[in-house]
């Protein structure tokens, strides 16, 4: 018999699931999905009431940088999970390039430590590959806390930049779990420094051109390829790579950015360097062909690549500017905002935001509005008409790309195991955020 006195009720939403799209009741016992459907004849502590409102499994970024440890005048773990919650993302998976480089179990439990009952949303941390660590990467990406291994191709500096075959093939060698990497060839990109325009932004795609991509990304897929291994392929930003990549599906899965979706390089006139992102936004043609790729399936996951940096440091002339931008509060609206425009179905937003980090990450007990599941959830109003500002930003920065933007559709509610953390824009309980779980290190 299915329990009849609930924490919670969720009452009268529209339920978009795996198995398709219908009003249903959710009953939340501690923190867990204990009853889906019917529950009218039910009774609970308390009763939401989610008329209008549709019901999500809760969200999950699979790549932010929240800076801590390191340089939290930009973000640490605090604000950057607080901008998650409010933009209804539940989970978080977080990159090694802090201060200390998250390379070692030592950094790792330390992230873990700072996280825990810190951060609003429940989190995981990439581990950088280094050519240091290559021999360990099988013990520390089953650490606890622990999302894989992360490399850097290109566009990193010190001992996170593996930007040889010799030293990836080292890494995948030893990996057991999905690595994730990013995918640009460093040796051109050294080769084309001097095609960098002082103060013209618009030239960082020129700099970081398609074949630095492609390239390094026809490497890894080689190398992965021999060595039998699985990859990620992080923040796709051209066409080519994405009809390349639709060839690998058996070894490679795939991220895009709601910025690579959304923006253009017709924005360097009014954005500047405030759009300037590693590898960069490119020409129309690209984002329309990054479509193509997650209309046909090609894609697997939507991850913000939340960097954030001070306007301050922004309004530096290019390249002297660093690259990076918000994306973990806005990655909702902005995507809701396409399915409203019919460019996106609801179903297939849940798969990339949910649904799909769980299946390629083996993430336990998430991505699902399931019985014996987290109750992780997110609640969005698909008809709200939102104007997205800068006051509204969480992030220690401060600032979007999409400041004054109007967007039909908007998060009203997160959910994190139970607890409902954010409700029409508030916080609403203390931080109680705890390590992701995955299958592969149970």
């Amino acid at each position: 018999m299915p329990q009849k006195v609930f924490d919670f009720i969720l009452r009268g939403g529209v339920v978009v699931n795996q198995d398709g799209v219908a009003p249903r009741d959710v009953g939340i016992v501690g923190e867990t999905i204990a009853a889906i459907g019917d529950l009218s004849q039910a009774s609970s502590g308390e009763t939401i009431d989610c008329a209008g409102l549709h019901v999500l499994p809760g969200l999950i970024d699979s790549q932010v940088h929240f800076r801590e440890p390191g340089p939290t005048h930009k973000e640490d773990l605090e604000t950057g999970s607080r901008a998650a919650v409010l933009g209804g993302v539940t989970a978080v998976f977080e990159m090694p390039n802090t201060n200390p480089l998250t390379t070692t179990p030592e950094a790792v439990a330390d992230k873990v430590a700072r996280a825990t009952a810190r951060m609003h949303c429940d989190f995981a941390f990439w581990v950088g590959g280094t050519h240091e660590n290559a021999r360990h990467v099988a013990e520390l990406e089953r650490l606890p806390g622990a999302a894989g291994i992360k490399v850097f191709m290109g566009s990193s500096t010190g001992s996170l930049l593996v930007e040889d075959d010799a030293g990836v093939t080292e890494i995948l060698r030893h990996a057991r779990r999905r690595a994730a990497f990013h995918s640009e060839d460093e040796y051109r990109l050294n080769e084309r420094k001097t095609l960098r325009v002082a103060g013209d932004p618009a030239s960082h795609p020129v700099w970081r051109d398609v074949e630095t991509a492609l390239n390094c990304t026809r490497r890894l897929v080689a190398i992965a390829r021999r060595e039998r291994a699985r990859i990620h392929v992080l923040h796709v930003s051209t066409g080519e790579e994405i009809e390349f990549l639709s060839e690998h599906k058996d070894i490679a899965s795939v991220e895009v950015t709601p910025h690579h979706l959304t923006l253009s390089a017709d924005d360097y006139a009014t954005l500047g360097t405030k759009i300037q992102m590693n590898p960069p936004v490119r020409e129309k043609s690209h984002r329309e062909r990054i479509w193509r790729g997650l209309d046909q399936g090609v894609v697997d996951v939507l991850g913000s690549d939340h960097a954030p940096h001070g306007l301050e440091e922004k309004a530096k002339p290019y390249p002297e500017s660093p690259s990076g931008m918000t994306g973990v509060q806005t990655l909702a609206p902005i995507m809701l905002d396409h399915i409203a425009a019919g460019r996106l179905t609801l179903q297939r937003f849940v798969d990339l935001t949910s649904a799909g980090p769980a299946r390629i990450f083996q993430i336990a007990r998430k991505g699902r509005v399931a019985v014996g599941y987290d109750a992780d959830l997110t609640l969005v109003d698909l008809k709200r008409r939102q104007e997205i500002t800068d006051g509204w930003i969480a992030s220690r920065c401060g600032w979007t790309p999409y400041d004054g933007k109007t967007v039909t559709g908007w998060p009203v509610g997160t959910f994190v195991r139970g607890a409902r953390v954010m409700w029409e824009g508030e916080l609403l309980t203390p931080a109680t955020g705890r390590p992701v779980r995955f299958l592969e290190a149970l």
